[in-house]
């Protein structure tokens, strides 16, 4: 029962910002994509980008559309061992550069100590994952106004298996 509030306090901002979450302007979305295309090694038309919100955080894949295409899942998987170790030390310079100083969730996120948010990499057989979690309400509160920002800016694409894998935000 230690997690009952937070649980709860996580399906509420779930609940109330699930449907909230808006599509930027045609333009602002272009923008995001080619800012996105010069930070990450990989090619983004040949990739599909998740955030998934779950109670503790959220989940982020980016696989490669296509499976025997090993370059671009060593590629995908380098850049987010990159990123997930940066995360780790609180730098979410990369985030900036694609999406402002002022992105929502991002100035709390700053504000976290270390162990305070974890960012767990897994490499997947045809791209990665990072697992963003933790039992502070003010860091769930952040990584779900992150994630609905990375959504608005990019879209979320439709992975198949995720859907299966996600079905709820117990996570």
């Amino acid at each position: 029962m230690k997690n009952y509030p937070l649980i709860v306090v996580g399906l509420l901002l779930f609940s109330a910002t699930a449907s909230a979450i808006e599509q930027a302007a045609p333009k602002q979305v272009e923008e995001v994509h080619h800012r996105v295309q010069r930070v990450v090694p990989y090619a983004l038309d040949q990739t599909l980008q998740t955030f998934t919100k779950t109670v503790h955080g959220g989940v982020q894949h980016v696989v490669v559309k296509s499976a025997d295409n090993t370059k671009q899942i060593k590629l995908v998987q380098e850049h987010l061992l990159k990123v997930a170790d940066a995360f780790r030390k609180g730098d979410f310079s990369t985030t900036e550069r694609v999406h402002g100083p002022d992105m929502p969730g991002l100035a709390q996120l700053k504000k976290a100590e270390t162990d305070d948010i974890k960012f767990e990499y897994k490499a997947l057989p045809n791209g990665a994952q990072i697992h963003y979690s933790t039992e502070y309400p003010q860091y769930v509160q952040a990584l779900h106004m992150w994630f609905d920002a990375q959504l608005k800016d990019h879209g979320s694409d439709v992975i198949p298996e995720h859907s299966q894998h996600h079905s709820t935000i117990a996570e």
